[in-house]
């Protein structure tokens, strides 16, 4: 899978320094990745969830959420958005035009 784009990633992750490792290992199982629907996402992310047309991954227990979406057939996989749990339940992220 090719992540589009790693850079606002590392950048929105930054803002919180005890994530910096999970993010490293998740960009690191994503590039040798080759998925091709949610089922083979949960094999290695087993909390992973499709929530409109993002697939959300729980970081660091549930402390934060990392919302991408997944194009199967392209092979890659599109950042959206990194938030706390707390950010995460306001649900303003579902606002994107893309949800």
């Amino acid at each position: 899978m090719h992540l589009i784009s790693i850079r606002n990633l590392r950048n929105d992750a930054a803002r919180y320094a005890d994530v910096s490792k999970q993010i490293d290992n998740w960009f690191a199982n994503v590039k040798k990745a080759n998925w091709q629907s949610l089922e083979d996402v949960r094999k290695v992310y087993r909390d992973a969830e499709a929530v409109g047309n993002f697939t959300v991954f729980n970081i660091k227990g549930s402390a934060y959420r990392l919302i991408v979406e997944v194009d199967y057939e392209s092979q890659v996989v599109y950042y959206k958005y990194f938030l706390t749990h707390a950010d995460y339940s306001k649900n303003r992220w579902k606002n994107d035009p893309y949800f």
